[in-house]
């Protein structure tokens, strides 16, 4: 028992969180996740609620649609797309997306590797959840359902 104590003892924090999916890491992704601003817009009520969602809710997409010159979009389910993605996948989309508005990719991007990864498993541990997120609404056509109109 000793000698696991001390083996536990000398790993290091990070590596102890260098694992598939270290609770530092995980901890530091729900982190990320809350001062983002992903679950304002990935987070069904979570703005009307003041941010009071139960986490088991947290990142299944919705239904209120951003509607602009771009047409109609809705926030993904990120529980869904990062159940079938690998980290190294999730890192290279994140890196390369460029969804219409009003997603801040560009902010994505500006993430760290390490922040990346710390998302990738905080959604990961929280598993799939919800259902797909409606399809887009090109541009000119009526999207069913609520929607916050950006100006034209």
């Amino acid at each position: 028992m000793a000698i696991a104590v001390l083996l536990l003892a000398s790993v290091t924090p990070a590596a102890r969180a260098a694992g598939p999916a270290g609770a530092n890491e995980i901890d530091r992704g729900r982190y990320l996740i809350q001062v983002s601003g992903c679950n304002d817009c990935h987070t069904p009520n979570y703005g009307p609620s003041n941010g009071k969602v139960d986490e088991k809710l947290w990142l299944t997409g919705d239904a209120l649609g951003w509607s602009g010159p771009w047409g109609t979009t809705y926030a993904t389910n990120l529980r869904l797309l990062m159940q079938r993605l690998s980290r190294e996948q999730w890192i290279a989309h994140a890196r390369t997306m460029e969804p219409r508005p009003p997603m801040p990719w560009y902010n994505v991007r500006a993430m760290s590797e390490q922040d990346l990864s710390a998302i990738h498993a905080y959604v990961r541990h929280l598993g799939p959840a919800g259902t797909p997120a409606p399809a887009s609404v090109a541009p000119g056509r009526k999207a069913p359902g609520p929607v916050v109109r950006f100006p034209e």
